[in-house]
């Protein structure tokens, strides 16, 4: 991609997503989608346009009308980032004063069916529905497997990520050690994670020691101890904006038999996981193979979350790698595999990868050792 388009796809990208809405707008027997501003506006659109008080909203209709986009007169810079002037989009503007949601239903027929972005706020909701006929739907299920299923260009922005985010757990080194607290080991990860090619840093979780047995601890003041256990699990998105999540445990010292013991088999959980994945098996076959793996050696109690979840322009979108889930796996879904472990109050552990699925198997996004890395 060039300089100018770095930040999002080529317009045919979008031009082909926008198409595969109205065909799955059309099998859901829905005459519109109403898209605010969150991750659905970016993947059909490219845009990036925040949600304020003012709306923004995409229109696109099953009547094979051209998208229109209702937007304030004073957002309109952010629009010419996007892929709404090369898509031949129409744009229907505002100032303050006129009533927005009304230029919404002008653009709809009478008793339209509509579905609406999950994100939207009730502060657009609500006026939006009562501007039109009927509670809206859901646009989720109607953009689902168009979301699921990344193409050649996403796959790569994704190894993009995974390859980041890999350069920053190689240098764990530089930062993790006794005496330094949490805070200060995850204030050099987050400039890391910016050094090594990602726009910011979306989260970075330091658990030692006790901390680790969260696995949603993010960072503390404790002082980090020798021979803590500790779990870093860190992420943020590359352009044009797809995220990196990978979680490694690390040990400052000697981590003891039985740690040492425990997590071997929670990294030959998380290889089973992912020697599982391939087309035509079900996302909760590929959680029971790290289940089971923890649970025949006595550790199941201590796996309390799911197995993963999908990684996109969010880094928790479907699908969800859980027990329950029958969806059936397709070449192009990616996901995390990332089985844990944990002993309230005193350490857990966790081995995380992104997975894209392939025609006969996994390709992982992230290549660090998985074992318990000994500082």
């Amino acid at each position: 991609m060039s300089a100018q388009t770095e930040t999002r796809f080529a317009a045919e990208v979008y031009g082909r997503r926008l198409e595969r809405a109205v065909e799955a707008m059309r099998a859901a027997h829905l005459d519109a989608l109403l898209i605010t501003p969150g991750p659905d506006l970016q993947y059909l659109i490219g845009s990036r346009a925040q949600s304020f008080e003012r709306l923004t909203c995409l229109v696109i209709t099953s009547d094979g009308a051209t998208p229109a986009v209702v937007i304030p007169k004073l957002e309109l810079a952010s629009l010419a980032e996007s892929a709404a002037g090369e898509l031949g989009l129409r744009v229907l503007d505002w100032v303050d004063g006129v009533d927005p949601y009304q230029l919404v239903h002008s653009t709809l027929h009478a008793g339209s069916r509509i579905a609406v972005a999950e994100a939207m706020p009730a502060l657009h909701l609500i006026p939006l529905a009562q501007s039109t006929s009927g509670l809206p739907a859901s646009a989720t299920p109607v953009l689902r497997r168009s979301r699921m299923i990344k193409d050649d260009a996403e796959i790569a922005a994704l190894r993009r990520a995974g390859a980041a985010i890999d350069r920053v757990h190689a240098r764990i080194g530089e930062f993790l050690r006794p005496g330094r607290t949490e805070a200060e080991v995850a204030a050099d990860i987050t400039a890391a994670i910016v050094e090594e090619g990602h726009t910011e840093a979306a989260f970075v979780i330091v658990g030692s020691g006790p901390h680790g047995a969260d696995p949603h601890h993010e960072v503390s003041d404790r002082t980090i101890q020798k021979d803590d256990v500790v779990v870093i699990d860190i992420g943020g998105p590359v352009e044009p904006g797809y995220f990196s999540d990978s979680t490694r445990t690390y040990v400052l010292g000697s981590p003891g038999k039985q740690v040492a013991a425990q997590v071997a088999v929670l990294e030959a959980a998380q290889a089973a996981a992912v020697a599982a994945v391939r087309p035509g098996v079900t996302a909760e076959s590929v959680d029971a193979a790290a289940r089971t793996v923890l649970a025949d050696a006595g550790l199941g109690d201590a796996f309390v979350h799911r197995t993963g979840h999908g990684i996109g322009l969010s880094v928790h979108e479907e699908p969800y790698i859980v027990a329950g889930n029958d969806l059936v796996l397709e070449p192009g879904m990616a996901f995390s595999i990332e089985p844990g472990i944990y002993f309230r109050g005193k350490w857990g552990a966790r081995i995380e990868d992104i997975v894209v699925v392939t025609e006969d198997g996994a390709e992982s996004m992230n290549h660090r050792p998985h074992g318990l890395t000994v500082l």
